[in-house]
């Protein structure tokens, strides 16, 4: 590729910038494998549940995806509902409080090849922004003191305030693009997680890279990146 052909990058944060990913991978873990015991569930939660039903959604989502998949139904619930109630949302504030643990207790730094790429592409005055499903984007990209690099954030908390459709919806995208204002075709969106290269695929950007941080390159690939890559400082 030509970073000249291009005058934005779109970056998903979790497994892009930061390996948060697999803190993510961990709370849910924690969470869901604590919570079937609870219930007595004979299937257990398997690390391939995060990619299946987890993975580049909205929380709440994501909850709801893996519930369906072991014939569990709860209630909605409501986002205010504490980390006990066995609700949808509650299973997710639940999730999220083991992830804030960890995230305060281990910390967090972004990919070395990730810190090269972003500030190579600074350097060369490409727009940027992040666009995750993530709630808690401000509080990793602080944590991993990348957050002056994105004047544009659009997170989980961003997307409910301006009613966005999550991933794979390809909305949260493209009000990324809007407010880097920056046609789409000339923008690059770089993600690790299915339902996010599938978003950007919808929304008709200009190049789709996949980042494979474990979901298997061929998938991404199956799923709309128009190529893949292990490491970021690939592309520079």
């Amino acid at each position: 590729m030509d970073w000249n052909d291009y005058d934005a990058a779109l970056f998903d944060l979790d497994g892009v910038i930061t390996p948060t990913a697999e803190v993510h991978m961990r709370a849910w873990a924690t969470m869901f494998g604590e919570f079937l015991a609870s219930r007595g569930v004979a299937e257990p939660y398997v690390d391939d549940d995060y990619f299946a039903y987890v993975d580049g959604k909205p929380r709440y989502d994501g909850v709801r995806s893996f519930l369906e998949s072991r014939d569990i139904e709860l209630p909605e619930g409501d986002p205010a509902d504490p980390p006990t109630d066995e609700t949808v949302a509650g299973l997710g504030n639940r999730k999220n409080a083991v992830f804030e643990q960890i995230l305060e207790t281990e910390g967090v730094e972004a990919y070395p090849g990730s810190v090269k790429l972003v500030r190579a592409l600074v350097d060369r005055g490409t727009k940027l922004a992040i666009v995750s499903s993530s709630r808690n984007a401000l509080a990793v990209l602080k944590a991993a003191k990348m957050i002056d690099h994105f004047p544009v954030i659009v997170d989980g908390r961003v997307a409910a305030e301006r009613y966005l459709a999550g991933k794979p919806a390809p909305d949260t995208f493209l009000d990324a693009a809007r407010q880097l204002d920056i046609p789409k075709e000339r923008a690059v969106v770089l993600e690790d997680a299915l339902p996010g290269v599938a978003a950007a695929r919808s929304g008709d950007f200009g190049l789709v890279i996949g980042v494979n941080r474990g979901v298997g390159a061929d998938k991404l690939l199956k799923h709309g990146a128009d190529f893949v890559v292990d490491d970021l400082e690939e592309l520079l």
